[in-house]
């Protein structure tokens, strides 16, 4: 893990393609980002892709019960 500090209106660069900017830092508590990316890259807070990874493993592996209650509870 590489750690770097910003700050707001600077910005990091993943590849050519993804650009992720410091918008706002609240003091002691959170960063703002802003993150620019093609629409063809999935951007997801780890918690959501967390939960579409269990998603389709659980499909793929023919928990259809499982993945039904899942798609269930998200409507």
């Amino acid at each position: 893990m590489i750690v770097l500090r910003r700050r707001v209106g600077q910005a990091i660069c993943i590849g050519n393609d993804i650009r992720i900017v410091i918008t706002e830092v609240e003091p002691n508590t959170r960063a703002h980002l802003g993150i620019e990316a093609p629409t063809s890259i999935p951007v997801h807070r780890l918690e959501i892709y967390e939960k579409i990874h269990q998603e389709n493993c659980a499909a793929t592996q023919g928990d259809t019960m499982a993945w039904l209650k899942g798609a269930a509870n998200d409507s």
